[in-house]
């Protein structure tokens, strides 16, 4: 799969809150670092520990990520979104590593 389709099926699962079809697309050994807690946020490593970090975004149904600008450079995909739930929302962006074809790292940062 080429970058723009993968990164176009990654955030559609989100939006899908498809936690599992997510996975698929990330490589075993994937890496995730979170927003929270301030200022440095968590590392997670790997799909069990990823799937737990992410559980509770895909869990939370009204919630819809919105991509506001998407830049790709070979293995590197930078994407400016923001984050509905109905009762609020919060921008931000994730810096993105593509390795083979999957996701291999997606660090998050979002506006304080």
């Amino acid at each position: 799969m080429d970058t723009p389709a993968l990164v176009d099926a990654f955030n559609g699962a989100w939006n899908d809150h498809d936690l599992e079809a997510a996975l698929d697309l990330c490589t075993a050994d994937v890496v995730f670092e979170s927003t929270n807690p301030a200022p440095d946020g968590v590392r997670h490593d790997g799909r069990d520990e990823v799937r737990e970090a992410w559980r509770p975004v895909f869990e939370q149904l009204s919630g819809r990520f919105d991509i506001e600008e998407l830049t790709i450079a070979g293995d590197l995909v930078v994407q400016r979104w923001r984050y509905d739930w109905g009762t609020g929302h919060v921008r931000g962006v994730d810096v993105i590593r593509v390795r083979d074809g999957r996701i291999a790292e997606k660090l998050s940062y979002v506006k304080g």
